[in-house]
């Protein structure tokens, strides 16, 4: 069976059967002893998790974070990491100790204005892709995704590099956590964001702008389409947002969808 989901027992029309299910457990995130967050996570590549929750919420660079432990709690999971102490006056600005649904990438925000913040106006990408690429990409997407296969429960984000394909994907049952994951294994493989797309089975928000923001990555191809407040958030930080809601690939941010 796959790490991360269990056998229940259910019942339909042929009758019982076991079905695997997919684990949401509790993750805090440990800076320097103090619990920063608390999500509902898969528990699965937890270190990936770790790093790129650091990196896209912008506690720290990857390089800053070191060494994950990943340590056993009666009541979940803790991922204790420890911070240059030049970071300390960042964590404590933003530091929130809560329960994160796994449907809300914002749990946790203080002020209002940190949930629509600008963010900076990335670099002009260095590649294009066809509606056709596009679609390649995110039909790939779908078959890096053995926890979906096994219980039709989870999210996934992948990451499209043109001419190479999907080069590093992660499962969880929170879209956001999904995302983390994803920019932590990019960050630990010294993979450059902008070389690729983000590509995710989910709808497009804020959050998910924002952290695509933070790996850098130009564009996200998502299979449902972008809220309206995503896309102002995207065009002005120059990152394209294409979605293929409904069978047709559709642009909504950018120019990185090449003209027929």
């Amino acid at each position: 069976m796959i790490p991360g989901t269990r056998l229940v027992p259910a019942t339909g029309p042929a009758g019982a059967e076991d079905r695997a299910l997919p684990e949401e457990v509790p993750v805090a995130l440990v800076y320097n002893g103090g619990t920063f967050a608390v999500m509902m996570a898969s528990p699965a590549d937890l270190t990936e998790f770790a790093v790129g929750f650091t990196v896209s919420e912008g506690i720290a660079p990857a390089d800053e974070v070191g060494e994950v432990e990943i340590a056993g709690h009666p009541a979940g999971i803790e991922l204790r990491m420890w911070l240059p102490a030049t970071r300390e006056a960042a964590i404590a600005a933003r530091r929130r100790a809560l329960a994160g649904p796994v449907g809300c990438g914002l749990c946790g925000i203080e002020r209002l204005e940190e949930a629509t913040r600008p963010l900076p106006r990335l670099p002009p990408p260095r590649w294009s892709l066809s509606a056709g690429a596009a679609r390649e990409a995110l039909d790939a997407l779908r078959r890096h995704q053995p926890l979906h296969d096994a219980t039709r429960a989870v999210h996934a984000a992948g990451f499209w590099v043109p001419g190479t394909g999907i080069v590093a994907a992660c499962e969880d049952v929170g879209r956001h956590n999904a995302l983390d994951k994803l920019i932590g294994a990019l960050a630990l493989s010294g993979r450059d964001g902008a070389e690729g797309a983000v590509v995710l089975t989910s709808r497009v928000s804020i959050e998910m702008v924002q952290k695509t923001a933070a790996l850098g990555a130009p564009a996200i191809l998502a299979v449902s389409a972008p809220t309206a407040q995503a896309v102002a958030l995207a065009q002005g930080a120059g990152l394209a947002i294409l979605s293929g809601a409904g069978g047709t690939i559709r642009a909504y941010s950018g120019t990185i969808l090449e003209t027929p």
